[in-house]
């Protein structure tokens, strides 16, 4: 099927805007542009596509004015066959171009959301999640007939299924989170305000640009730092703004030569983030292996020394070899621990103690000294 789309031309000039900050921003059609990529190149995908509202008239206000709403002819399509005809194009180029391991996030309402949903998996991707964004300032419903429509919708998918590898920041997002798993439903307000990008007129330039703050929290959960982010539909180019500010490298698609133009400037202008705030974080699985005896060869705990617990309810003989006894039984940090405790398993680095001049410190904190040494 030909997909009848009104909107900017096949034949819309096509041009390619890039830095020396590793970001291209390609004019033009999406599936044709990304024909230019080599496959398997990209490491993640955030895809903000038309949502095809099907908008028939003119939506206004109780005092009769007008609400600008999203009425370009980007965002129109003949029929439902179209749409999926132009979202099974697209998914299919973006997949091409993804890593094995890389996984791509769509948004949506629910307009056309369960559609690319179902077009996904009929694809051959894995959806992993979907999310909720919650706005904290929609926009009304102004004929309260419905309820106001105060959500969208993300899919996070992986390009296969049971696929292995993904990056998902787990840990990070937990971190920063108050130690708690970050839950699928997201409250993040409106692209309002000074970040709003303005056109001559002094009205908003774009109809859906999307806010940097659920940008970054997409981008700081699924890559690293130098990650090849993609984005198909870039628009005013949010995506690439914070992708370029968290140190990771760009590549978006956008078709308008105008919108193209206000995202390259915009991308141009920002500044990425120090080194040490992009840094990406250690799980304990991922750190350096590090065994006790290696505390003692440096001579942050001496053989001989006692090691205890927190309430000073237990105490453990150090010795030269780098196993630890206590009375009869000599063995492992860990096997010591479990018998303290009557425990089936311990883990010794969070339960051993050795005394300092400054109180007691936990040898886990001894352990990592030896590994920024080694970094």
């Amino acid at each position: 099927m030909v997909v009848s789309r009104r909107g900017a031309p096949g034949r819309a000039p096509r041009s390619t805007h890039e830095s020396a900050n590793s970001v291209r921003i390609f004019t033009g059609d999406c599936v044709a542009e990304l024909s230019k990529l080599p496959a398997a190149s990209v490491d993640l995908v955030f895809a903000d596509p038309p949502y095809n509202l099907q908008l028939r008239s003119d939506l206004k206000r109780p005092d009769d004015s007008k609400v600008d709403a999203v009425d370009d002819d980007w965002d129109r399509f003949a029929s439902f066959a179209v749409y999926d005809e132009f979202t099974e194009r697209w998914l299919t180029a973006c997949r091409r171009v993804m890593k094995p391991a890389a996984t791509l996030w769509v948004i949506g309402s629910y307009h056309n959301i369960f559609r690319v949903g179902t077009i996904l998996q009929d694809l051959g991707f894995w959806i992993l999640n979907d999310v909720v964004w919650r706005k904290t300032n929609p926009m009304p419903n102004f004929r309260g007939r419905r309820f106001t429509n105060a959500h969208e919708t993300l899919i996070w998918a992986a390009r296969e299924p049971n696929a292995k590898g993904y990056t998902f920041n787990y840990e990070a997002l937990k971190a920063g989170n108050e130690d708690i798993q970050v839950r699928s439903d997201w409250t993040i307000p409106l692209c309002t305000g000074e970040e709003r990008l303005k056109g001559g007129d002094g009205k908003k330039l774009h109809p859906t640009q999307k806010p940097e703050a659920l940008l970054a929290r997409v981008i700081l959960s699924a890559s690293r730092p130098d990650d090849l982010v993609l984005d198909p539909f870039c628009g005013t180019g949010t995506t690439g703004a914070v992708a370029k500010r968290l140190g990771r490298r760009f590549v978006g698609c956008e078709r308008d030569e105008d919108y193209a133009n206000a995202a390259a400037k915009r991308i141009a202008a920002v500044k990425p983030l120090e080194a040490p705030t992009l840094a990406p974080f250690m799980t304990a699985r991922e750190a350096p292996r590090v065994p006790f005896a290696a505390l003692i060869e440096r001579g942050l705990v001496t053989p001989g020394a006692k090691l205890t617990d927190a309430k000073k309810k237990h105490k453990a003989l150090v010795r030269a070899d780098g196993a630890i006894s206590l009375g009869d039984a000599v063995g492992s940090i860990h096997r010591i621990g479990a018998k303290a405790q009557g425990l089936e398993a311990c883990n010794g680095w969070t339960f051993w103690h050795v005394e300092t001049p400054k109180g007691l410190t936990l040898i886990d904190k001894l352990r990592a000294k030896v590994r920024a040494e080694m970094d």
